[in-house]
């Protein structure tokens, strides 16, 4: 048999030969969403003895689902769809994976090059769709026979996987334009494929990014008071060593943001989480400011703090190629692993703030923390004592993911520290309402046990996820405050018509709603209710954690969070 009379056969052999240089590369998982145009990656993964597949229904709801598997299982995870319009609903995940430096390999089928522009069903022009939100685009064109042809597309996989996860991490994607017949005849023998050698994540080097010479020179200015910040990203145990014995070899503190998991876990006292509230007492905020900024990854999740940043001397370390300079007040950008550069500031000899400097803010923390304390304890049930109580409860090394909007930031305000490490995760890079229980059932899908603290609509806008998280063995948090809390604490406060245009509430019966997913769920309107709910549904008393709705009062919530910010401010 001749392999050019067999098409289908060519598919599924070119289709492997990709696959396996993406498995090479350390890809293991696929994340399917049916079609018919994508029938040879799909086999293809079927027939790869290191792949997996995982199916879901909805592109966007695979999307996130993705995103949530890469950011859990520390590897680049595969997305596969049919031609059409169906790579679209990728967008918001591809958006947020690109500025969060996720790793994805997006696999689109397509029509072949003849049907292109002709007025061809289900035909569109899918070249560079997703612009510069992808490392790099490729479209090898239709698949072709040989051993030459074979070993073109395997080197594009592995090509693919290792840009993925390059100095800059982020989407590849890959448009395979397939012609008819996409399945073979039985008498087709694939490629004979190995499990690759390497079938847990290679070992690494922490950087390959030499530390620049600007490091040097950069140190010279860090002298006096200033401070470190911290926004999201990634540290390694041994990089997060360097960074507190370089803040103590200056003598400063270092303000961590929530999802840059730095906040849970071992940490010194120079170790601050409270500057939010802190900042936001102007005579505390002014005595506090430093003379410069060390910035280490994205733009933190308080407004207040940014706001407060603005016009001092910033230095931002960035091992990627972003520029996260929203004030305009980086002086030196330096292009290298964050560890390496606190190591090398910290052997440099700095010299160090006057010891007062670093009293204050331990001083000031410390204090705030025992206000907050006494206020909660007077006050009514919130998010903060839920907060409290969530963060009390998780067991060491789990996950939380949280919802923008209101979660992030009331995290951001009443969580503090907690000496047992937590992986907090969030889709903060470009803060989306979308794919919520998609992202969840994908962390945990990833190895990370995970529970989730989303808002009514941010879990209302990712309905196709529901049935990812059947069978789930943490919960998802849903706190149901009667629609878009965030507006309340913004100048749309007030407007006319401000409920129906802004605060957007629906009422839906979520019970009623999450039971024909089959999901268990729990009601909870207050504090003892809520611990209970969580007790049973992390101690597996069901077959699935499911969901907790807990319905809070969300104007009760502004007064309190109104009055405690008025008490701190004097």
């Amino acid at each position: 048999m001749s392999d050019t009379a067999d098409l289908g056969c060519r598919n599924l052999r070119w289709a492997l030969a990709l696959l396996d240089g993406l498995a090479e590369g350390g890809l293991r998982r696929l994340v399917v969403s049916p079609g018919s145009r994508s029938t040879p990656l799909v086999l293809a993964g079927q027939h790869h003895p290191a792949i997996e597949i995982q199916v879901v229904l909805d592109e966007r709801s695979a999307a996130f689902f993705a995103l949530g598997l890469a950011r859990a299982s520390d590897r680049p995870v595969g997305l596969v769809c049919t031609s059409g319009s169906a790579l679209g609903h990728w967008m918001p995940a591809v958006m947020e994976a690109s500025q969060s430096e996720i790793p994805l390999i997006l696999l689109s089928a397509d029509r072949p090059p003849e049907l292109r522009g002709w007025g061809a069903n289900q035909t569109l022009d899918q070249s560079r769709l997703f612009g510069g939100y992808a490392r790099e685009f490729h479209d090898p064109g239709p698949a072709e026979e040989g051993s030459a042809a074979l070993k073109t597309i395997r080197a594009l996989g592995t090509r693919a996987v290792a840009v993925s996860q390059a100095s800059w991490p982020g989407p590849v994607h890959i448009n395979l334009p397939f012609r008819e017949p996409l399945v073979p005849r039985a008498d087709c023998e694939p490629l004979r494929l190995a499990i690759p050698a390497c079938s847990s994540p290679c070992a690494e080097p922490e950087s390959d990014i030499p530390i620049p010479k600007s490091v040097r020179e950069m140190a010279s200015h860090l002298t006096g008071r200033g401070l470190i910040c911290c926004g999201p990203g990634i540290w390694s145990r041994q990089a997060a060593e360097a960074l507190w014995r370089c803040a103590e070899r200056l003598g400063v503190p270092v303000l961590c943001d929530p999802l840059s998991g730095l906040r849970f876990g071992p940490g010194p006292e120079h170790r601050i989480a409270r500057y939010d509230s802190l900042l936001r007492d102007p005579a505390t905020a002014e005595t506090l400011r430093p003379d410069w900024v060390l910035r280490f990854g994205r733009v933190p999740v308080s407004k207040t703090l940014l706001t407060w940043l603005t016009d001092l001397p910033t230095y931002l370390v960035d091992p990627g190629a972003g520029w996260s300079d929203p004030n305009h007040d980086v002086r030196r950008r330096v292009q290298a692993d964050p560890g390496a550069v606190c190591r090398r500031i910290a052997d440099s000899d700095p010299s160090p703030a006057d010891s007062g400097w670093l009293a204050a803010w331990i001083r000031a923390e410390t204090d705030l923390d025992a206000s907050i304390d006494a206020y909660l304890a007077k006050s009514p049930w919130c998010e903060a004592q839920l907060i409290r109580d969530l963060l009390a409860a998780l067991p060491s090394g789990e996950g939380l993911l949280c919802a923008n909007s209101m979660p992030i930031r009331q995290i951001d305000t009443w969580s503090g520290t907690r000496p047992a490490p937590l992986h907090l995760f969030g889709n903060r890079g470009t803060s989306g309402i979308d794919g919520q229980t998609s992202t969840l059932a994908g962390l945990n899908a990833g190895g990370v046990p995970t529970t989730a603290l989303l808002g009514d609509l941010s879990f209302l806008h990712d309905l196709s996820g529901l049935p990812l998280l059947r069978g789930l063995d943490r919960p998802c948090i849903l706190i149901n405050n009667g629609g878009g809390r965030i507006f309340d604490y913004l100048p749309q406060h007030g407007l006319p018509d401000f409920e129906r245009l802004w605060r957007t509430p629906i009422d839906v019966d979520l019970a009623s709603l999450t039971r024909s997913f089959g999901i268990v769920h729990r009601l909870v309107e207050d504090a003892e209710g809520f611990r209970q709910a969580l007790s049973r549904s992390m101690a597996g008393d069901e077959d699935e954690a499911g969901i907790i709705e807990v319905r809070l009062d969300g104007d009760l919530s502004r007064r309190i969070h109104r009055d405690f910010w008025s008490r701190i401010s004097g």
